[in-house]
């Protein structure tokens, strides 16, 4: 079978940003700047790496500062289409407010654009193409919050200890995953939902259907604070 290429990516960019005000009060957290440049990029760089030739970013928060930051709406050559959420969607939402973007029989990454990470994407988009689960979530051996626990077959068998299986081995979810858009059946049109009570009743309603590969290379960073942001900050300056 000849293999399927991952082009399209759904880049998160609409949340609030709560938790690094005020500097988010007017603009988006993806588009804080670091190194020169919106966060954001840095996800599309990254994305690129691995052939993406379209970006899906959605927005709730301030959306005219995509327009200011992206005018030409493309970055590097590559488009980017804008989805506006008048009313918050959350992960799962957001990711069903796209489903008329994408087709049939297509598998796309997902990035929380908050992230900051230069890992091998190859990895990811191997695992998936060999399995095609309905999701494979890109996780990492250590970190802050090893809640995302994995069976002997990279299956994910337990999300924020919810269901009680340990399986093998406790990872840290990055917030990058690819997903096949047949999942998206699995989501209430128009609903207000996080992804993981959806990515936990697949686990439940059909194990193995939710896939985990651990990639430890490279850096991973959350930009979840200003302590975390005014430190990456520090590390990308004069970075282009």
């Amino acid at each position: 079978m000849k293999r399927r290429r991952l082009k399209t990516a759904f880049i998160l960019g609409a949340g609030l940003g709560m938790r690094l005000r005020p500097l988010t009060e007017d603009c988006p957290k993806p588009l804080l700047p670091l190194g020169g440049r919106p966060i954001i990029t840095y996800a599309m760089d990254h994305l690129i790496s691995v052939g993406v030739d379209r970006f899906i970013v959605n927005t709730h928060h301030c959306p005219e500062v995509y327009e200011e930051k992206f005018p030409r709406a493309m970055w590097r050559g590559v488009p980017i289409f804008f989805r506006h959420e008048p009313v918050l969607l959350d992960t799962g939402g957001g990711l069903k407010n796209i489903e008329d973007l994408l087709g049939g029989d297509e598998a796309i990454l997902c990035y929380n654009g908050d992230v900051i990470a230069d890992f091998p994407l190859d990895g990811l988009v191997a695992a998936h193409e060999m399995a095609r689960p309905e999701a494979t979530l890109v996780l990492r051996s250590a970190g802050p919050l090893l809640n995302v626990n994995i069976d002997r077959d990279g299956a994910v068998c337990d999300l924020r200890h919810i269901t009680g299986i340990p399986g093998v081995q406790s990872c840290q979810f990055t917030g990058i995953y690819a997903v096949e858009t047949a999942i998206l059946r699995f989501f209430r049109p128009g609903g207000i939902e996080s992804i993981i009570p959806v990515f936990l009743r697949r686990i439940k309603e059909k194990p193995g259907s939710i896939k985990g590969v651990v990639i430890d290379e490279g850096v991973w960073h959350d930009i979840g604070s200003p302590d975390a942001y005014k430190a990456l900050l520090g590390e990308r300056e004069g970075s282009p």
